[in-house]
């Protein structure tokens, strides 16, 4: 694994507080209707996104998710201006608009979605880590997914086949403890989730899904394992999301002092701590971190607000292989 260094926790520090920035910004546009549809944001869950980067090789391996997936992209080197682009509609977005937030996509960084189906990306993640074996490739695909979508026949059948196979591929559970709003402890017989990879003989644990540095640690070996032939590695990452859900989740089901004692292990607080702690930066520097951050977000909003929306025949692109499109009767 590369070294954790002084840059690495700058670079922690900064690219979790742009995530989490981002994320309350798309926050208060859906408020004002700028952002339509489901909107899950990924607040508190940025550890297990930032340790995933160090110990993972960016330039051949991948990564798949479910729906909260806004912030994976930009970690992977996305225009985080598309990105937003993309949830506002607007042609210059991600997938020209067509997408949404619940659909982020960038093959060119090796991000493969975004997928509003629970549990749908499972079998996909597999399906990519069975191509690069066929193939000969040493890329290693990261399939990352809720604790509720561990209730799905998909990861069952998936864990089979990828231990059969041998396949590169980690599987990584962030367990934030609600499927929706269903406690962990009332949907799962055994709340333990990474014991569920033991009985298709996959080498499975337990990691601290809010610290970037107990995340890499324990990713780094799972992949290169992967990469090395020796097949799939499942990881259980105890995490915690401070939003709902989505936007429209009341949170009736945890209280307020339950989220206030998860905000004490806040990854972003803990990164900040130790850089003040061994004098990496000052609270000055940091200070300026933050205001930098605070434009780039901006820059983000003013782009996507300033782009057209896609033309309506794109839309019809995007389902129509013959350019005449014979079965739609209306002009455009």
């Amino acid at each position: 694994m590369k070294p954790i260094t002084k840059k690495t926790y700058l670079d922690w520090y900064y690219q979790m507080l742009f995530w989490r920035k981002f994320e309350n910004k798309l926050a208060a546009v859906y408020i004002q209707q700028k952002v339509r549809g489901f909107l899950h944001l990924y607040n508190g869950q940025e550890a297990v996104l930032a340790g995933s980067l160090h110990a993972m090789d960016t330039t051949k391996d991948r990564m798949i998710t479910a729906y909260r997936n806004h912030v994976h992209p930009i970690g992977l080197g996305a225009d985080p201006r598309k990105v937003m682009a993309e949830l506002y509609g607007k042609n210059t977005g991600t997938s020209q608009g067509l997408g949404g937030s619940m659909h982020i996509f960038s093959k060119e960084h090796r991000f493969h979605g975004g997928h509003g189906i629970v549990g749908g990306q499972i079998p996909l993640g597999t399906g990519m880590a069975f191509g690069d074996k066929y193939f000969g490739r040493d890329n290693v695909t990261l399939c990352f997914l809720g604790d509720g979508a561990v209730r799905q026949g998909t990861f069952h059948e998936s864990l089979n086949l990828a231990k059969l196979w041998d396949l590169p591929v980690v599987y990584i559970i962030e367990n934030n403890g609600y499927a929706m709003g269903t406690n962990v402890d009332r949907s799962s017989a055994n709340p333990d989730l990474y014991e569920l990879g033991i009985g298709y003989g996959i080498p499975s644990m337990l990691s601290d899904g809010m610290n970037p540095l107990k995340v890499a640690e324990s990713l780094y070996p799972a992949i290169e394992n992967a990469r090395e032939g020796k097949g799939p590695s499942l990881i259980e990452m105890k995490t915690y999301r401070y939003r709902g859900h989505s936007m429209s989740d009341a949170q009736h089901y945890r209280t307020k002092q339950e989220v206030e004692e998860y905000r004490k292990i806040d990854p972003i607080t803990q990164v900040k701590d130790l850089i003040l702690e061994k004098n990496y930066a000052s609270e000055t520097e940091l200070k300026e971190i933050d205001q930098t951050i605070r434009k780039k977000v901006q820059e983000c909003v003013d782009y996507s607000e300033n782009s057209p929306f896609p033309d309506i025949s794109l839309m019809y692109d995007a389902v129509y292989e013959q350019e005449d499109y014979p079965f739609i009767k209306h002009k455009l």
